[in-house]
């Protein structure tokens, strides 16, 4: 009898914190394999899988009905303020382009060149060249534009602004096309391709300024290059589009 008690003496307490120490050795190798894990998904895919983990969790800011994921929080401020971006145009472009949603071949040195970030009176202009969008003297979106333009629209689902899209060329003859016409066709193609992205067709308008307002010098190469664009205003005076 002395013996059995003892025996259970023995099992009760001190069998108790290998119990605990072997609950322990469980979690650090389930966290183990799980850092093997993250380690060889892929970047972009576990950086959705966190933003979606945090909005769930309803630790994200929310703002009208869409959920700001943390890239983005920079540029809500920048929509409260913009003329903040006029500090620092680059971290806007690095933070809707990141590198790894570039299309394949393209240098993050070509869309910093052919990307501006401009402060209008009615709010915040994206300003793409006609060269990353269309092929020369085309008014259909490359298949590398509309990988663009896709993350630009994860953006625009965010916040709730009205948005305007205009087409701008230079002042050298588009072919058999009035150049007021090649530019409203050109905005025509990135405002439809925001419209399949199932956006409301009442936050949105479009313009076609055709050589009109140049932001270069139509007498040289360079500034003709520069003329040749499509903005995407987002009007951050007119806060909703209802």
């Amino acid at each position: 009898m002395a013996r059995r008690k003892k025996r259970a003496g023995l099992e009760s307490p001190g069998a108790s914190w290998m119990v605990t120490f072997a609950d322990l050795m469980t979690l650090l190798l389930s966290f183990f394999v799980l850092l093997l894990s993250m380690s060889s998904m892929d970047k972009s895919i576990l950086r959705d899988v966190v933003s979606h983990f945090v909005g769930d969790m309803g630790l994200a800011p929310k703002k009208g009905a869409g959920r700001l994921t943390t890239k983005f929080e920079f540029m809500n401020r920048i929509i409260e303020n913009p003329a903040e971006a006029l500090h620092d145009p680059q971290r806007i472009k690095d933070l809707l382009f990141p590198d790894e949603v570039l299309p394949e071949g393209m240098a993050r040195s070509t869309l910093d060149e052919n990307l501006q970030i401009l402060v209008r009176p009615e709010g915040i202009a994206l300003v793409l060249s006609d060269g990353m969008l269309f092929g020369v003297g085309e008014s259909a979106l490359t298949e590398d534009s509309r990988k663009l333009l896709s993350e630009f629209a994860q953006f625009l689902a965010s916040v709730t602004m009205p948005v305007n899209v205009a087409g701008y060329t230079d002042n050298v003859p588009a072919g058999q096309k009035d150049n007021y016409l090649l530019s409203s066709e050109r905005a025509m193609s990135v405002l439809t391709f925001f419209l399949q992205q199932g956006f409301d067709p009442r936050r949105f308008s479009v313009s076609a300024y055709g050589e009109a307002f140049p932001l270069g010098d139509n007498a040289t190469p360079e500034g003709r290059a520069k003329n040749r664009r499509v903005e995407i205003l987002l009007k951050t005076t007119g806060r909703t589009y209802l």
